[in-house]
């Protein structure tokens, strides 16, 4: 915690930690603050002037905590955080065109007192975000469905659409809601395909109650399943096959691209993908290792069709050269590697 905080912010801090943690003691309390226990309880102090019940029991089970029916004030920023949550929001994918978070933010900052939320209104005033043409937003109505069925473990029906535009319906055990690079995915089991699936929260047009519970794998690692799942499900099968061992060649490998794993004398990175022609563009084309696709028709005719691209473009023009004369090398008195030479000058 910053130590140029006045009393008043620290008392208010002080607030905050025994509204979220009841029996907090006056050493743990110190420790949050970064001051003595000395200073902590004068912090106290302040807060029961102000009319706010701050009880206190001895003993293993002891220590500070609000009396029963208080009503606390509305949430406190500093000025950092309150930065901070401007910053968060205009750094966003799609800050710049959605109305929805640009009016909450609005009214967050509207509602700051002017000392801590001055720099804040600046920011969101003056500063400007450019749009991200691939920002894609999931539907606020659709995502807290999903969350509630996270929650309380219970299997859904989704309508989802597909980026070709086909539209279908699934069972589904919601497992968890992660946001990676600015995208939403559900990962979760698909009765549909008996799997997991990671879906783009955004594609999904309803969700439906069944009725019916679920419950999650154990020590479930949301983060980790996904990027195991990435470059699982999709239309074209990927089977690429590389010299280099796995640990030069995993560095390169993004989730998406599928699983790499040991291969006869090197590695294989196998998967599927929606788009042959980007897997061949964008991701093959910038490893630096020879490799062999050895899998997936339609991504064999993309790189075959991105090689022939790149060897047209470093192919030298035919130079065309001017006839040999019919008999010697002599032309009206002079030389033909003489006329040759000049012309080339």
């Amino acid at each position: 915690m910053p130590n140029d905080l006045s009393p008043t912010a620290r008392a208010l801090r002080a607030l905050e930690i025994l509204q979220a943690r009841p029996g907090t003691t006056a050493g743990e309390l110190a420790e949050r603050l970064d001051v003595t226990e000395r200073a902590a309880r004068r912090y106290v102090a302040i807060l029961r002037e102000a009319g706010i019940p701050v009880q206190s029991a001895r003993g293993p089970h002891g220590g500070y905590r609000l009396g029963r029916g208080t009503r606390l004030p509305p949430v406190h920023f500093t000025q950092p955080e309150a930065l901070g949550l401007v910053m968060a929001v205009l750094g966003g994918p799609s800050a710049a065109a959605d109305d929805l978070t640009g009016s909450a933010l609005d009214k967050v900052v509207n509602a700051l007192p002017e000392s801590v939320g001055r720099q804040a209104a600046l920011l969101r005033e003056y500063a400007a975000a450019a749009p991200d043409p691939h920002a894609a937003r999931p539907d606020p109505a659709v995502t807290g469905d999903l969350v509630d069925a996270v929650a309380t473990r219970r299997r859904v029906w989704v309508t989802y659409r597909s980026e070709a535009g086909n539209e279908w319906e699934a069972a589904v055990d919601p497992w968890s809601i992660v946001v990676r690079y600015g995208r939403w995915y559900l990962l979760c089991h698909s009765h549909r395909a008996d799997a997991v699936r990671t879906y783009r929260v955004d594609r999904v047009r309803a969700v439906r109650p069944t009725g019916q519970g679920f419950e999650p794998p154990e020590t479930l690692d949301p983060v980790a399943v996904l990027e195991e799942n990435l470059g699982l499900g999709w239309q074209y099968p990927t089977h690429v096959v590389f010299d280099a061992p796995v640990a030069d060649v995993a560095p390169w490998i993004q989730p998406p691209m599928g699983r790499l794993e040991p291969w006869r004398s090197g590695c294989a990175l196998r998967g599927t993908t929606r788009n042959p022609v980007m897997y061949a563009q964008e991701w093959l084309a910038r490893l630096p290792f020879a490799f062999r696709v050895e899998g997936g028709q339609e991504l064999s005719a993309a790189v075959a069709a991105l090689a022939a691209r790149l060897t047209a473009a470093v192919a030298e023009p035919a130079i065309s050269k001017p006839p040999m004369p019919p008999h010697g090398d002599a032309i009206d008195g002079e030389n033909w590697r003489d006329v040759r030479s000049r012309r080339i000058r």
